[in-house]
């Protein structure tokens, strides 16, 4: 994945056309063995994030207490249906993004935020690494205004740290979950089936305060 993509997220009206129907992806969960498209239990919520490769990101959250359900894919774009393929050309819009369900009684969504932060650098805008393009852009999908107002508290806060340790502004985009659409069944929970792949996906060392550690 090592490849230089469009920095700039394009225009809707010159997004790719897609498809009406969602493209093939595995049936259940590599590693857990649940239905990958399965009801979620009553009471579980949802989160969705981007933080650059979705591979090395379904991986920091797939095997942890609480989390019922990992899924990579696509969102925040303009086009329905997109393949990995047309994702790659910047002419979707989209980033690559991992669905999380899971136990609030176990995991908070705080705790998921924490997470998210220290495991990526949020400064680097359309890029992540060595992974340089649009779908690799920091972002948090929220499905609530509670959720919402968590993410930008903690934005805020993870700021100051940064600051601190001389990093500059964080490039996240915060906003309302869009459609999620599942990734191709290879792309699903990918380093569990090829334990030695490609991840680019590195922190800043600095620690988020929130979640876990308070």
């Amino acid at each position: 994945m090592l490849f230089k993509r469009p920095t700039e997220i394009s225009d809707a009206s010159q997004a790719l056309e897609g498809r009406q129907t969602a493209i093939p992806t595995a049936e259940t969960h590599f590693v857990n063995g649940r239905a990958l498209k399965g009801d979620v239990p009553d009471g579980f919520e949802t989160a969705m994030f981007g933080m650059g490769c979705f591979w090395g990101v379904e991986q920091k959250f797939w095997g942890l207490d609480g989390v019922w359900m990992t899924a990579v894919g696509y969102a925040a774009g303009s086009t329905p249906n997109a393949t990995y393929q047309e994702v790659c050309t910047g002419l979707t819009g989209h980033n690559e993004v991992v669905l999380v369900s899971y136990d609030p009684n176990i995991i908070g969504f705080s705790d998921l935020l924490k997470i998210f932060w220290e495991s990526h650098d949020p400064t680097q805008g359309m890029r992540q690494g060595n992974d340089q393009g649009t779908q690799y852009r920091s972002g948090i999908y929220t499905r609530s205004d509670a959720h919402n107002v968590q993410a930008k508290e903690s934005l805020a806060g993870f700021q100051t740290r940064l600051s601190a340790k001389g990093f500059g502004t964080i490039t996240t985009e915060i906003m309302p979950a869009p459609e999620f659409f599942y990734a191709e069944d290879y792309h699903q929970q990918y380093l569990a089936k090829n334990p030695s792949g490609y991840c680019s996906l590195d922190g800043t060392g600095v620690s988020c305060p929130i979640g876990l550690d308070t």
